[in-house]
């Protein structure tokens, strides 16, 4: 009997699924994959993006309102998900910053914070594991703790003698970095926007990104999922309180976006199974170790 290929997205707060990742998570879930979200906190300290959604009754609700936004997102990419339990710390600011909120994800002792993941490792028992690196992506102490979380987890999951009470241990075979905002991308993207007499709307977010000191990823793994950029903007979109529909994110069509870049990047980090880089498959190696 054949085993189907089990993909697990670690996030920090609902929305970061849909921003990174979700065309990816779109078409192996097309292909028959079981494709499962790991959302550590509700989000219920982020901020109201969509001047539309500004309300009162929004923002007195706001942990049940972005539940809700997450369930919607959900059902469009068609994946499983399912939340950690821990509060959002929140994306401090000033100078000097303020000091984190007592009882937040971020300051919750490792160990502890990664024993819910490990439960949902051992419970749903993915080949795969997508995470964060060491920067968050960017520097949200959500996102920080959420890769430390995900790194503690993929290397204790698979010890019996780690967790004994979080069920059966079991050993995810690969585990990537997301490299959502190569620059390459938005210098391809405005290539083609040039070459077509178009007006460049990321021009002033890439300038504001050169300033920005982060680690550059290597691009191991290449995913191919142009297809299915449209499911991940309507994901992202369904998170209302976070998204401005009419803001530049959405400005350029996703057909020139495909014919710019098509896919969706990542960076190799751990690897249990034979496989060759570059890649063009998430599940490259695994798929020879599992019968599918």
């Amino acid at each position: 009997m054949s085993e189907r290929l089990r993909l697990m997205a670690v996030h920090a707060h609902p929305d970061d699924e849909s921003s990174k990742g979700a065309a990816t998570m779109a078409r192996y879930v097309a292909e028959g994959a079981d494709v499962l979200v790991v959302t550590m906190t509700g989000g219920e300290r982020g901020d109201i993006l969509n001047p539309a959604m500004e309300r009162p009754d929004v923002r007195e609700d706001i942990a049940a309102v972005r539940r809700r936004e997450m369930e919607r997102a959900r059902e469009i990419l068609g994946v499983r998900q399912e939340f950690a339990g821990f509060v959002d710390s929140g994306l401090p600011e000033g100078d000097p910053l303020p000091p984190l909120p007592e009882g937040c994800f971020a300051l919750t002792p490792v160990e502890e914070a990664a024993a819910p993941l490990v439960e949902s490792i051992r419970r749903f028992r993915p080949h795969v594991i997508l995470t964060y690196d060491e920067n968050g992506g960017y520097p949200h102490p959500d996102h920080i703790m959420t890769h430390k979380v995900s790194m503690h987890a993929f290397d204790t999951a698979g010890d019996p003698d780690a967790y004994p009470d979080a069920g059966d241990p079991w050993q995810p075979l690969k585990l990537y970095y997301f490299v959502s905002f190569p620059p390459e991308r938005f210098e391809a993207l405005a290539a083609l926007l040039a070459e077509r007499g178009l007006e460049n709307p990321f021009e002033e977010w890439m300038e504001r990104l050169k300033d920005r000191e982060r680690p550059r990823w290597e691009i191991t793994t290449r995913v191919e999922c142009s297809e299915y950029f449209d499911v991940a903007e309507r994901a992202l979109k369904a998170h209302e309180t976070q998204v401005d529909p009419n803001g530049f994110w959405f400005a350029v069509p996703n057909d020139v976006v495909a014919g710019a870049w098509p896919t969706e990047d990542y960076h190799l980090v751990r690897s249990l199974v034979d496989t060759e880089i570059p890649e063009t498959d998430l599940f490259a190696g695994v798929r020879d170790t599992v019968r599918v």
